[in-house]
């Protein structure tokens, strides 16, 4: 398949192109992608024009879908809201309980370094075609820009899993050196963050591809945009963890202020909107109307409400929530790795929530005006994991397996940015550039609630409230008044908690450690099991210079589910060189 696909003319390459197989069947095309870096063919023959430099990128994506499962168990099971079930191998008790052998087949990094790899020979023939003339500047920094913010994130995950790792930005002879010291040394963590940062804050083009790309078509309810990595948040996230707040603020920021596509309006493009609690569709916990005394009507469906969005089709509503996403496709390599491994009718139940996950949710209290509400966290044991013959089960990778009710179609997704992470991560770069009441009213019930005086008397001029009157990145306009007539771009946002219909915690005035402690357990509730919470836990404990902070976590993990080695994972994990993996394959 590849080899018609190198053989196109471009005229025929659009049409690949615009036929979504092209994603998927790249995937599982292995001549491609698997060849080794001493036996590829030659760039003469794969990086002719535009549209091969486009099947190199579609390509890359496909080799990297298959770290996906790896990704999401490196970043959940050594961290403190998923742990091992009965079914689970040695391997993830390992990983659960922080004693990793050398020969896991989760740590190794080779994986990692294949599409590395494909990254660093495109970038070389990316520089080799603009040169020859083989496309246009446009056309080489779009291109060159994502391969490029690709073998970036990479990069930092290593970074977060295995402390000192090679950089290594040029096509090598072969894999194997990567394990060659003298070849290519280690280089601690901070100075890998140092390199992309410097590297990424580079690029030229920072957006995703524009408007005419070729690599941007909408075929089956798939709008490609949503495929690249955002280059913004990638970034927003590099300076979070270097530290440079206000600049991680301002790249998610631009995020927050794209301009939104697939239908979606301005006004609910990544803003964590309220919900519609007449016909409940939206992304919010609800119940129905007139009902929301009675537990039993809460919204839960592929189609409406919190839980829809992880099961909708890429609609409208799912445009204005998730930034980055890859699919599977049951008919296209790589496979969907997820239901083998969460679902226990259809896979084989290797992972749980942890009783600390469980105990998280079931301590906050859902709230309907001063009256009324329930004493747990829907997002938890209601939408994100759900009882099954008398087992917990992590629900959000399965919900669009169980929903088409068909054993073959195992279509499913890689979840990896969406607006509650971004509104998360931009309120944590706010709180520590001392911008608390922002973070607050993000993590809370949204800016209107916290810029409103008295938010049970809001006056019909709301000209000089509503609003943080600060300058970029910390500009929020969320007024809505009705004399005269306004509603200002944030005037929907309600806030990560507010869209769950929870109490807020904390208060405006709060220091930085209280805020970002709150800020990072909402993370949990919110974003448990998309392969954040490892980075959470140990981008904040580096910050602090306070490794208790992530060993008392894990620690809680291990405790609660009668572990009787929590004690001592708690101790070596105070130690921070405890916390990385060994670099073996």
């Amino acid at each position: 398949m590849v080899t018609t696909i190198k053989t196109k003319t471009t005229k025929s390459i659009v049409s690949i192109l615009s036929a979504m197989t092209l994603l998927f069947s790249l995937g599982s095309c292995q001549d491609y992608l698997d060849v080794q870096p001493e036996d590829k063919l030659v760039g003469d023959q794969l990086y002719r024009n535009v549209y091969d430099a486009d099947a190199a990128v579609i390509g890359i994506y496909g080799k990297f879908m298959n770290l996906a499962e790896k990704h999401v168990i490196l970043n959940e099971m050594r961290a403190d809201l998923m742990t091992t079930t009965r079914n689970s191998n040695p391997y993830l008790e390992q990983l659960s309980e922080h004693n990793v052998a050398e020969n896991n087949p989760y740590i190794s990094p080779k994986q990692f370094y294949e599409v590395i790899q494909n990254c660093n020979d495109a970038l070389k023939n990316f520089d080799i075609m603009l040169a020859d003339k083989k496309f246009t500047q446009s056309q080489y920094e779009q291109r060159y820009a994502d391969i490029a913010c690709i073998r970036s994130w990479i990069y930092l995950q290593l970074g977060i899993h295995f402390g000192s790792v090679p950089y290594i930005t040029e096509p090598i002879e072969t894999l194997e050196d990567v394990k060659n010291i003298k070849k290519y040394p280690r280089i601690p963590f901070d100075q890998l963050l140092d390199q992309l940062v410097t590297f990424t804050e580079a690029l030229t083009y920072k957006n995703i591809y524009d408007g005419q790309s070729s690599l941007l078509v909408t075929v089956d309810g798939y709008d490609t945009r949503k495929f690249f990595i955002n280059k913004e948040c990638l970034l927003g996230d590099l300076q979070l963890w270097k530290g440079n707040y206000q600049l991680a603020a301002a790249h998610y920021k631009n995020v927050m202020e794209e301009t939104p596509a697939g239908g979606v309006q301005t006004v609910d493009n990544y803003r964590v909107k309220y919900a519609e609690v007449i016909t409940n569709e939206d992304l919010a916990v609800g119940y129905l109307r007139n009902f929301e005394t009675d537990a039993t009507t809460l919204v839960d469906s592929n189609t409406k409400g919190w839980r829809s969005i992880f099961g909708r089709t890429r609609d409208v509503l799912w445009n204005s929530e998730w930034i980055w996403s890859l699919p599977f496709e049951s008919s296209f390599a790589p496979a969907n790795p997820f239901i083998a491994f969460f679902s226990k009718t259809s896979g084989d139940y290797l992972a749980k929530p942890s009783q600390h996950a469980i105990d998280l949710w079931n301590s906050n209290n859902q709230v309907f005006g001063s009256i009324f509400g329930y004493p747990y966290d829907a997002r938890g044991p209601k939408f994100t994991y759900k009882m099954v013959a008398g087992d917990p089960v992590i629900m959000k990778y399965i919900y669009k397996f169980e929903g088409a009710n068909d054993q073959f179609k195992r279509n499913g997704d890689w979840f990896l940015y969406r607006a509650a992470k971004l509104h998360l991560r931009y309120a944590e770069a706010a709180n520590r550039d001392n911008q608390q009441k922002i973070a607050y009213a993000l993590l809370n019930q949204g800016i209107k609630s916290a810029y409103t005086p008295d938010p049970n008397n809001i006056p019909a001029d709301v000209t000089n409230i509503q609003q943080t009157n600060e300058s970029f990145p910390y500009n929020f306009d969320a007024r809505q008044g009705d004399f005269p007539n306004y509603r200002a771009p944030w005037h929907r946002n309600t806030g990560v908690r507010g869209r769950a219909r929870l109490q807020s915690v904390g208060a405006i005035g709060d220091d930085v450690i209280t805020t970002e402690n709150n800020i990072i357990a909402e993370a949990a509730l919110e974003l448990a099991y998309e392969g954040n919470r490892w980075e959470d836990l140990v981008r904040v404990s580096r910050r602090r210079n306070d490794p208790a902070f992530l060993a008392d976590k894990i620690y809680e993990k291990l405790s609660k589910d009668g572990n009787a080695k929590a004690d001592e994972v708690r101790a070596k994990l105070m130690n921070p060189n405890n916390w990385y993996l060994p670099f073996k394959w």
